[in-house]
């Protein structure tokens, strides 16, 4: 059995570039907090064996998913959760003057940075991500 708090500072950076806070775990599950600065956008990647969910805790961001034929982005805050399937490509991006956290658990547990690999975004990464592209199939709240 485990039992933690968040930490203060992060553990790691993820293959996207978010600030990861790594919290408990199971034989088939891994659990962590995630954060991504104000104007920060992610790069793109996608999970080779891993799928994972998403719940947001806090400020206000854009989630870019697209699997096969589906696409679309959708707009995150405190309340918010989503799925990421195995393979899917995503990118997301801070909207808000305060962090995006949320806390995410990856199905199997994340076995290590060579699960991520880069894919094309719909955002380009840094502070100048003014304009998103139109996503294809939608929005969704």
């Amino acid at each position: 059995m485990q039992t933690k708090h968040v930490p203060e500072a992060f553990d790691t950076i993820a293959p996207d570039g978010s600030e990861i806070r790594i919290l408990v775990s199971t034989a088939g599950s891994s659990m962590a907090h995630c954060s991504l600065p104000p104007g920060r956008t992610s790069l793109a990647v996608a999970h080779r064996t891993v799928e994972e969910v998403w719940y947001f805790l806090g400020g206000r961001g854009e989630v870019w998913r697209k699997l096969g034929d589906s696409e679309e982005t959708v707009e995150v805050s405190s309340g918010s959760s989503l799925s990421i399937p195995r393979g899917t490509h995503f990118q997301f991006r801070n909207t808000a003057a305060a962090p995006l956290e949320f806390v995410l658990t990856t199905i199997p547990q994340w076995p290590g940075h060579d699960e991520a690999y880069r894919v094309p975004g719909c955002w380009p990464t840094g502070e100048d991500c003014a304009n998103p592209r139109p996503a294809s199939v939608g929005q969704d709240h």
